[in-house]
């Protein structure tokens, strides 16, 4: 079989592809994103009717919000965000499982007190509580047994305030399943009707290291994010993997095969918005990611953030753009050049929503292309509009 590489002119935003793919989403392209966080919950909800077959590569290294008390309770990677963005691709339609998602997204209340929390939890694993009674089995019987492996390992001093029951559920699955998270993800998706792939990027417990400039060094994603802890007054210096959060240990992860298999078989790829360090480099640190990326011949998209990253403190555009072929190339053969890495920035055509914007200088070294399309609607200026981003983005694959 022989392979070609062939070049087409096309139109941003493609009237006739954006209509194709509405009329059949389920042949829509696979358009694969390194991403983490809630930043393309939006975009995600909008892309799941243009396209079944997008394919969403997760960190697992969040060590903020109630993530943090998994990970520390079963020492275990995050789930929060994995959850987060299975459900915005979840089947809402009355062809999926409404009473699934009624309570995947069901968080327990913060004000109730210990004993009533854990009666709440037994009530659902015996099937009484009216949000588990309401689906039909045998899915009922599923998510009662992953619901009681996570009560039979939960310690007696859990706080279960304001936990989502989708994370428990997974957890549950996580701790049954020999503590590999694909299987539980697996099955997941299937009881939410899942419009598309979720994948942790690895399965490791690990934890994200940042050298600053000024020397310091700081362990965990949510001392990098500035929402739990006051923002970094340093900018990164570089980015690593640590097995410990209380203190720095070397680590190194490495991709599996179907993952690879993903990101080398995908239509587009996309590093899209978000924090910058802990959504989007953090899952290219696992060796094999950048080497994926650079054997796959796709179109290869970088959308930059509108506003403010407390994580890109000091950080030019032309800066984001070599940081990021930086850790792609990291994690590649040394004779994999640039142009394989990045084909493009994307950006609304008003440029002044962006701190800086890309150099000729820089663009003509590195060979990308800046592509400038209306991104922006007049409903919310300060980030990126769903519907429009989905348009640039199906077009281009």
């Amino acid at each position: 079989m022989q392979k070609i590489r062939i070049k087409r002119t096309i139109q941003i935003p493609d009237p006739v592809r954006i209509s194709l793919y509405r009329k059949a989403p389920e042949l829509g392209p696979k358009i694969l994103f390194f991403s983490g966080g809630t930043a393309l919950n939006d975009l995600s909800r909008v892309l799941k009717n243009y396209t079944h077959n997008s394919i969403h590569m997760v960190t697992p290294f969040d060590s903020g919000g109630s993530s943090a008390k998994l990970r520390m309770a079963f020492d275990m990677p995050s789930i929060g965000d994995l959850r987060s963005r299975l459900m915005a691709l979840a089947n809402e339609t009355i062809t999926g499982n409404p009473e699934v998602y009624q309570l995947v997204t069901y968080r327990f209340p913060v004000k109730h007190g210990k004993q009533k929390l854990q009666s709440l939890l037994d009530s659902m694993i015996d099937g009484r509580e009216p949000l588990v009674a309401a689906i039909p089995n045998p899915v009922r019987r599923i998510i009662r047994n992953q619901l009681g492996y996570f009560r039979d390992a939960m310690p007696d001093e859990f706080d279960l305030r304001g936990a989502s029951t989708g994370n428990l559920i997974l957890a549950g699955g996580y701790l049954k399943n020999h503590q590999h998270l694909d299987t539980i993800i697996f099955l997941f998706a299937k009881l939410v009707g899942v419009l598309g792939t979720v994948r942790a990027i690895v399965n490791d417990n690990l934890h994200l290291c940042a050298e600053l400039e000024d020397g310091s060094r700081i362990i965990g994603q949510h001392m990098l994010t500035g929402k739990e802890v006051p923002s970094i007054s340093s900018p990164v210096k570089h980015l690593s993997l640590s097995s410990r959060l209380d203190r720095y240990v070397s680590a190194r992860s490495e991709i599996r095969k179907k993952n690879r298999k993903l990101i080398e078989k995908a239509d587009l790829i996309c590093y899209p918005p978000g924090s910058f360090y802990s959504s989007l480099v953090a899952n290219l640190l696992p060796s094999g990611v950048g080497s994926a990326v650079g054997v796959n011949d796709c179109p290869k998209v970088y959308i930059p953030n509108l506003g403010h990253d407390p994580e890109q403190l000091g950080m030019s555009m032309d800066r984001a753009v070599r940081t990021l072929i930086h850790y792609l190339r990291s994690g590649a053969s040394p004779d994999c050049s640039n142009d394989k890495m990045l084909d493009f920035v994307l950006i609304d055509s008003k440029k002044d929503r962006y701190p800086s914007i890309l150099s000729p200088e820089t663009m003509k070294e590195l060979g990308i292309q800046l592509i400038e399309t209306r991104l922006v609607s007049k409903k919310n200026a300060s980030s990126y509009d769903p519907e429009l981003l989905t348009a640039a983005l199906v077009s281009l694959a």
